[in-house]
């Protein structure tokens, strides 16, 4: 099985320095590689998960936004062809769950309904998500598909409102515990099954201060409150059992390519 877990804004800025708290990606940057991916795009959301799965630079896939000319951007009008649909064409077993290239986040080959319309924005919701996208993840492992996809986006939201706070910590806290669920309390990367299961852990961006970002994802003032934290274009990357270079989001395509042809 090939495993794509997408963080959406999961930082090393964060992770590095609170390993010995988040003892699953303290192990998986252990038995892994792990590297920073620093992103030739704006960090973007809506484009960088878009070329990610798809393989294409923004240039040619052309999704640069969750909304275009006042209208959400739907699934169908982005003119590409993603991994999954090609895979599954091919006859491959292959589920997508929670990938945010549009809002509300989309899903292929499984009944999965987004928190918060995609866009989580309490605890509450935090929490929801987490659990959600967790069950649903190890629910699908079950049947064995030849490539899972499955992303997590409370992060995002947590930063751009509580960066430099202590909260940030204790909801890295929370995702570590749902990874050690995921790769390890299943089986999927113990002794025996590591040799055969691959894994992609992803982020399409990384995080920082509000006026230090390069690019400001949104206004400093929305109808949630005033934003302390942006997107910078540091990825955080870890990889399993997957000899394919990823050097940008779009090599994630062709690991995937590469590994199930």
């Amino acid at each position: 099985m090939f495993l794509v877990l997408g963080v959406d804004a999961a930082s090393w800025n964060v992770v590095r320095s609170n390993l010995s708290e988040l003892e699953n990606l303290a192990r998986l940057v252990e038995i892994g590689e792990a590297k920073e991916i620093v992103l030739r795009e704006k960090p973007i959301s809506a484009s960088i998960w878009c070329g990610m799965f798809c393989g294409l630079p923004p240039e040619k896939h052309k999704h640069e936004s969750y909304v275009r000319n006042g209208e959400i951007v739907r699934r169908e009008d982005i003119k590409v062809k993603f991994i999954w649909d090609i895979l599954h064409a091919e006859g491959k077993k292959v589920y997508a769950i929670n990938v945010p290239f549009v809002v509300p986040p989309y899903s292929f080959g499984v009944d999965f309904k987004p928190v918060g319309f995609g866009l989580p924005t309490n605890e509450r919701e935090w929490e929801e998500e987490l659990r959600r996208v967790t069950a649903k993840t190890i629910e699908v492992m079950h049947e064995e598909p030849d490539l899972l996809i499955s992303v997590f986006t409370l992060l995002d939201r947590v930063q751009h409102f509580h960066w430099g706070e202590p909260c940030v910590l204790e909801w890295y806290r929370r995702l570590d515990e749902k990874i050690g669920e995921i790769v390890f309390e299943t089986g999927f990367l113990d002794d025996d099954a590591r040799m055969k299961n691959r894994l992609i852990l992803i982020s399409d961006h990384g995080f920082c201060s509000f006026g230090e970002a390069k690019v400001r994802t949104l206004p400093e003032q929305t109808p949630h409150g005033r934003l302390k934290g942006d997107h910078s274009e540091r990825a955080m990357l870890i990889t399993v059992n997957v000899s394919y270079p990823i050097e940008k989001p779009q090599d994630v395509f062709f690991a995937i390519r590469e590994a199930l042809r």
